[in-house]
């Protein structure tokens, strides 16, 4: 069934990029909704391999702070919540759970530092996408980020794992008056073919 024209402008046409935010709170059980949403997104033989933290509370947040690049700052404290997208470099270790129709598929990575890390990036990537795809269906705008120290995240965070951080997403209710310009997007025939 296709989406209505509303529903198309709240996930694409007319969803932006938020840097500046409502004093507003995200539940914590809208959090969880979002996960229960985009847990559901395709990932390559179901590796799941993208980890979430999300950052709200004061002491967290002054934990991100010191990580982040000077002109992310300010947004980011701001913001109700920052996603951390992460990827478990040893998603491999669930394959039996989480691909249990393919006995060996554990061993389509262990051991391949290259072929984890492909996959891990390519999927985990996804995984914040459909994050993002996830937050706007349920109401929230996003602030996807690079820009930011992401060994100093993973010591904050996630030392002593195989977790390691991709990007930031913050999350919360967008300020419209913070609202550049929206840029421009290529046309079909610049960037697409059909063969």
């Amino acid at each position: 069934m296709e989406l209505n024209d509303q529903a198309l402008a709240q996930l694409f046409t007319e969803a932006r990029t938020h840097n500046q935010w409502q004093p507003r709170e995200v539940p914590d059980e809208l959090l969880q909704r979002l996960y229960d949403l985009l847990k559901w997104g395709p990932t390559a033989a179901n590796t799941t391999p993208a980890r979430f933290v999300f950052v709200k509370s004061p002491e967290a947040k002054e934990r991100l702070k010191p990580a982040l690049d000077a002109g992310n700052v300010a947004k980011t404290m701001a913001a109700p919540v920052t996603a951390i997208v992460a990827i478990d470099t040893e998603f491999y270790e669930k394959m039996g759970f989480l691909f249990p129709h393919a006995a060996g598929a554990r061993e389509w990575y262990a051991g391949k530092p290259d072929v984890i890390a492909a996959n891990g990036l390519r999927n985990g990537s996804l995984q914040g996408a459909y994050l993002i795809i996830a937050a706007r269906a349920l109401g929230l705008d996003c602030g996807p980020m690079g820009g930011f120290n992401a060994a100093m995240v993973d010591e904050a965070f996630f030392a002593g794992t195989p977790i390691k951080s991709n990007f930031l997403v913050n999350l919360g209710y967008g300020d419209p008056a913070g609202l550049r310009p929206r840029g421009p997007r290529f046309a079909f025939d610049e960037v697409c073919r059909v063969v």
